[in-house]
């Protein structure tokens, strides 16, 4: 890779893209050089501005609008614009999978998707699996069978699983771990997770309906002794 100037590598920030690796550490060092000069004398006001459109999709059901700039990645949008806040940012990079949604029901990662591309689409955050109170078979089952531990992934994680048993409601284990390969999980080991995937393909086969979760249980706390 040949010599580059900082603006050059600044240029890059706006994108997030894969580039980013690409960037040694000598040029992240003058970077912030740079970054710091430019501050100190305000030399920042000189930067073009990105324009502002009007961007509108269709977001869990629900017509949504809002003002962005042009290169605006939907990650940003959804959770800052539209309040989507369960989708989650991670690495930023494409490789974590903790911000999937999907994008007309195929998963896309959204920290890669410019808004822009996917104007006018429907767009399923986690907080569009349920119906209501009405947990989807993949939510409920993670929490019955330990597939969310920390928690952080597990958004991501039940986007891109809900997309596999809307195609395939009777996966082997070899296609799960084919559909979750993008996701990471540092907590579960990732069998919870499969199992979660299992017992929720059981669920979807027979057509059952997900309890309402604000139900009042008889026994909140099985195994403990009930109290007075």
């Amino acid at each position: 890779m040949g010599k580059r100037s900082c603006l050059e590598i600044l240029s890059i920030f706006p994108y997030r893209c894969n580039m980013l690796r690409q960037v040694s550490i000598k040029e992240w060092c003058s970077l912030g050089v740079l970054v710091r000069v430019m501050t100190e004398s305000n030399y920042v006001a000189m930067l073009p501005k990105a324009e502002s459109v009007i961007w509108e999709a269709n977001v869990n059901g629900v017509s949504k609008k809002a003002l962005i700039p042009n290169h605006g990645i939907l990650l940003d949008v959804l959770r800052d614009e539209i309040g989507c806040l369960g989708v989650k940012r991670g690495c930023d990079m494409g490789t974590c999978g903790c911000c999937a949604v999907l994008i007309d029901g195929k998963p896309r990662l959204s920290c890669m998707t410019l808004a822009g591309e996917v104007s006018d689409s429907e767009i399923t955050t986690v907080e569009g699996l349920s119906n209501g109170h009405q947990l989807h078979p993949i939510q409920s089952m993670f929490a019955e069978c330990g597939g969310s531990q920390c928690g952080f992934c597990t958004p991501g994680f039940l986007v891109v699983i809900s997309s596999l048993l809307e195609e395939n409601n009777n996966p082997t284990d070899a296609e799960i771990k084919n559909a979750i390969e993008g996701n990471l999980c540092r907590c579960t080991g990732y069998q919870q997770i499969v199992d979660s995937v299992r017992a929720a393909a059981e669920i979807v086969q027979r057509a059952e309906a997900i309890a309402d979760s604000t139900d009042a249980k008889a026994n909140p706390h099985p195994g403990m002794p009930e109290l007075d």
